[in-house]
């Protein structure tokens, strides 16, 4: 990057010749290297310049590095991942096609951008709802970059960044998102403190009693008018099945027959829809 330095002083006319352009210091002059590196097929001498010139821009690398320091990644991974950036750079660029700078900042910058949308979620989140996240966050450090301004509303930002009002939520939510949290993080600070874990449902045992309810219904309605007889008075009624024999007038061996016949028709049913719901797959098309 090239800062213009001016040297002239108000009501003397400024030249060519006094105009001077310093570069970073840590953008050093390589052209000659790069050059060479060009030139070179690949073998030990053409890796000695390519490792010459990566000694040289790391200083480059890390300073790019820098910026994104404190966003919950270590300095020194950051440097890392821009020095492999760095390297990247090096192999892809064209010396004929202007400084190295230029093309090297941005290509380092993006390496580390996509560190931050790849790695550092601690849950695996949509590219979609990251890429809210980046345009939501974006839209509140512009709106709130001049002293005093307010907090955005969410249709502040959603009139900003053209998105809807949902997608803004979802955004921010996301803002919020970057990291989990322990299931043993505490929630309140009084004697009688909480973990987020203890907020946290358990399975209900008796939802699968009422849909294996539901799902018997049918069955039992098709059974004849003896045999759910018999089954309520044994299940419902509680009664033995030689106070139901007695009843009936029958013995005590047809009355268990019945009932072990009853359950195993009314079970075939109810498994027999279920496989039929699980292999029954999209509309057929026919050709």
């Amino acid at each position: 990057m090239l800062i213009d330095t001016p040297t002239h002083r108000p009501g003397t006319p400024e030249t060519t010749a006094t105009s001077t352009r310093r570069r970073h210091d840590d953008a050093p002059d390589t052209a000659a290297l790069f050059a060479r590196m060009a030139e070179l097929e690949e073998g030990p001498e053409r890796d000695a310049v390519r490792d010459e010139l990566v000694t040289l821009w790391l200083p480059m690398a890390h300073r790019i590095a820098g910026r994104f320091r404190d966003r919950g990644e270590s300095l020194e991974d950051l440097r890392q991942v821009a020095a492999l950036g760095l390297v990247k750079a090096i192999d892809r660029f064209d010396p004929g096609r202007g400084a190295f700078e230029s093309y090297a900042v941005p290509t380092i910058t993006g390496e580390v951008k996509r560190h931050f949308r790849d790695r550092m979620w601690a849950l695996r989140v949509p590219r979609r709802v990251q890429e809210l996240r980046n345009k939501v966050r974006v839209a509140r450090r512009e709106l709130t970059q001049n002293p005093g301004s307010p907090e955005p509303s969410v249709a502040d930002l959603a009139r900003h960044t053209g998105l809807t009002e949902e997608e803004v939520g979802a955004g921010l939510e996301a803002l919020e998102s970057f990291s989990t949290l322990s299931l043993d993080a505490e929630l309140s600070t009084d004697d009688d403190g909480y973990s987020l874990a203890d907020t946290l449902g358990t399975a209900d045992s008796s939802y699968d009693i009422v849909i294996d309810r539901e799902s018997a219904k049918e069955g039992l309605r098709r059974l004849p008018e003896r045999e759910r007889a018999i089954l309520y008075m044994r299940f419902f009624e509680d009664m033995t099945q030689s106070r139901i024999a007695d009843r009936l007038g029958i013995s005590q061996m047809h009355v268990s027959r019945l009932i072990s016949r009853s359950c195993a028709r009314v079970r075939d049913e109810v498994l027999g829809q279920r496989t039929g719901k699980r292999g029954t797959g999209g509309p057929s098309t026919t050709v």
